[in-house]
């Protein structure tokens, strides 16, 4: 069921994103659910990188001719390459004002932050979600295996779909998550995928996330 109004959302994503990015630098860090897999989740070519590189968005006219979409809450993602095809709930800030994750014993859902951009607007929104729980593999578990040039789909409930074409695939250490870098504004309509990554352990979980850089080449 689609949320009961609109406009409870369109109030509040102006939240300014330099506030939200310090909140979710700890806030995606903790969706720490993790099973102990021998080989792991699939991981970018860049993992363990020791310090985040710059990820270059496509050059100014790349996405020509797209026009952004309005406000409207996400309601599922479509991933082909992964074979994701998973329902979305919202989110917002936990009682410790970190980014809450979705429900962990749910393993095909992920979480769209509700405070701030719409996919499809202008700006960049972030959907997140587990890469495992307790049982096994979640929604994200191939994540670090995509490739620049796939697509992301996003429904929306104005019946409205966001398709996205990835960038970058880059993973990074928790404690020094590049969030000015990962949240920025690039003035163009962008969507961030987020998961668990890097090296794990029972103690700690993941050391890391898996973030995903998709640019909005479309719209139907």
């Amino acid at each position: 069921m689609p949320p009961k109004d609109f406009r409870v959302f369109e109030r509040r994503r102006r939240q300014p994103w330099g506030v939200l990015a310090l909140a979710m630098l700890s806030g995606i860090a903790m969706m720490r659910n993790g099973v102990d897999v021998s080989l792991g989740p699939p991981q970018p070519a860049a993992a363990a990188r020791p310090v985040a590189r710059p990820v270059t968005p496509p050059p100014p006219g790349a996405s020509e001719g797209v026009q952004p979409l309005t406000f409207a809450p996400a309601s599922r993602i479509k991933i082909p390459a992964i074979r994701v095809a998973a329902p979305i709930m919202d989110v917002g800030l936990d009682a410790d004002g970190w980014v809450a994750a979705p429900p962990p014993q749910d393993a095909n859902l992920a979480g769209w932050y509700q405070n701030g951009i719409s996919p499809g607007q202008r700006g960049t929104a972030v959907v997140v979600g587990h890469v495992d729980n307790g049982q096994g593999p979640a929604v994200f578990y191939g994540l670090g295996s995509l490739e620049k040039g796939q697509h992301v789909e996003v429904e929306r409930y104005d019946g409205r779909v966001a398709v996205f074409e990835i960038y970058g695939v880059e993973v990074y250490s928790k404690d020094n998550f590049p969030g000015v870098q990962v949240y920025a504004d690039t003035g163009e309509p962008e969507l961030r995928v987020i998961t668990c990554g890097g090296g794990y352990t029972r103690a700690r979980g993941y050391d890391g996330n898996v973030v995903v850089y998709a640019r909005m080449v479309g719209s139907r």
